[in-house]
Formats: C-alpha cells, sequence, structure tokens
C-alpha cells in the first residue's frame, strides 16, 4: 500500500453539492455493495468526465464537479503492474454487465479484498481511458483525510 495526498475531483448532481463527502448513494457499483460506503473520485477533472460518461442520460438534473483533498496512509494502486496489451485489467470489466446476467461483479473481490487488508482504496486505470486514473475511498470519512478544497463548479466544465 502507499500513501496518497492531491486533489481528487468528484462529479455530483448539482442537488448534492452542498454533501460532497458522502459515499455513493447507489446500493451496488464498481467497488460497492451490500451496504459498503464507497466514494468514488478521479485523479483529474478529465478522468471524472470520462467516468461519469457510462451513467449519464438525456433528462440528467444539473451536474457539478468538486474538487476534494485526500491524505490517506493506505491506499492499494493498482495502476502499477499492469500489461494492459495483454488483456483486460481486472478493474476494468463492465460490471452492470454482470450484474445483469445475474452473476456477481467481479470487480467487488478486488475491493473485498483491499478492505480485507484495511486499505483505506485503491487507485486504479480508467476503463476507456487507462492513461487516466481513479480513486475509490472505502468508509466514511475519517476526519483530516477528506475535505473539499475549493467551490465545486457546474459541470460540463465549459
Amino acid at each position: 500500500m502507499v500513501p496518497f495526498s492531491g486533489i481528487v475531483w468528484r462529479i455530483l448532481f448539482a442537488e448534492f453539492a452542498d454533501d460532497p463527502l458522502s459515499p455513493a448513494r447507489a446500493p451496488e457499483g464498481r467497488f460497492h455493495h451490500g451496504g459498503q460506503p464507497a466514494i468514488y473520485t478521479s485523479l483529474t477533472a478529465e478522468g471524472a468526465g470520462v467516468a461519469i460518461q457510462r451513467y449519464l442520460t438525456d433528462n440528467d438534473p444539473p451536474r457539478v464537479i468538486v474538487p476534494l483533498h485526500v491524505t490517506a496512509a493506505g491506499i492499494l494502486d493498482l495502476r502499477t503492474g499492469l500489461d494492459t496489451s495483454a488483456q483486460t485489467p481486472p478493474t476494468s470489466v463492465v460490471w452492470q454487465d454482470q450484474r445483469a446476467m445475474g452473476h456477481r461483479a467481479s470487480t467487488w473481490e478486488i475491493s473485498d479484498n483491499a478492505r480485507s487488508i484495511a486499505a483505506q482504496g485503491m487507485l486504479y486505470p480508467a476503463r476507456t481511458r487507462p492513461d487516466l486514473g481513479h480513486l475509490v475511498l472505502f468508509g466514511a470519512p475519517v476526519p483530516g483525510t477528506l475535505r473539499q478544497s475549493a467551490p465545486s463548479q457546474p459541470w460540463p466544465m465549459t
């Protein structure tokens, strides 16, 4: 595990802009299930935009992008050592397709294993753009590990 300190980006519906540190509201996600709290962020604003593409619909309410500052000592870094030319990284499967077929998402095994070794979160490559990275944080934010670093801005940014 590695320490991580820096700015990350999160896109939320504007109605939740006042609570950017709350865990994902969906009961299931790429790296959470069964009531597990998770906060999904990206290492760049561009990465946040790429991450959310799959979830956008024509009738979505307005969204905002929020910069957050993270300071964590125990992050599992899954970006290193991946040979993305040889195979699809395990973190990059389309977990929704697995769930639609009635299967358990294979990405949950990855995050469950990280949680079992007390990782505070995981760094992982973007599914469609491996040159971009994301950070998922596990659990509710511990005071001092996560804070909003600047005001939210409308998204998409112009």
